[in-house]
């Protein structure tokens, strides 16, 4: 049971990992993604007759806010991971790994969300990044949540032979 828990762990180590990397790159090379939001915020690249366009965002104060709000919400989800991480090692040789999961779970749920409502729902759909050729992020997205979410998936499975806690 022990190896089972230190499995879910390190795949909630990974994404912590891959979240902290992402915001680290982000903050410290703000420019490499600054061009994706605001193309896919301004519109610009969608369809030239797209009835949608009423929807863009061009004033760059406020799509400088989103990105903001993108990278914050990335080192919160790499943090929430982190921490995680620390109570379910603290916990994984005791009856209370269970107990242990909620920051984990939070972190994950919060990864999920961001690429889920942000990138699909809100980019892809509200600001029809799908109409893009050159600034579509949804398949990366799409691989993100898999990702996330196979590791939530993985994280809430009861372990075989453990005691009920109480």
């Amino acid at each position: 049971m022990i190896v089972v828990r230190l499995c879910k762990i390190a795949l909630v180590a990974a994404i912590a990992l891959f979240f902290t990397l992402v915001a680290f790159g982000n903050i410290t090379d703000y420019g490499s993604n600054w061009p994706f939001v605001r193309h896919v915020l301004s519109m610009d690249t969608t369809f030239p007759d797209s009835k949608l366009r009423w929807r863009a965002i061009t004033d760059p104060a406020l799509q400088q806010a989103g990105y903001l709000l993108i990278i914050t919400t990335q080192v919160i989800v790499a943090a929430l991971l982190w921490l995680g991480c620390a109570r379910l090692l603290a916990a994984v040789g005791t009856a209370g790994f269970a107990r242990a999961k909620p920051l984990a779970v939070a972190g994950l749920t919060a990864g999920l969300l961001l690429y889920m409502v942000g990138f699909i729902t809100i980019g892809g759909e509200w600001f029809a990044m799908w109409q893009s050729a050159t600034w579509n992020g949804q398949r990366k997205a799409f691989a993100f949540i898999a990702m996330i979410g196979m590791v939530l998936l993985v994280l809430l499975l009861p372990e075989e032979n453990a005691r009920p806690e109480g």
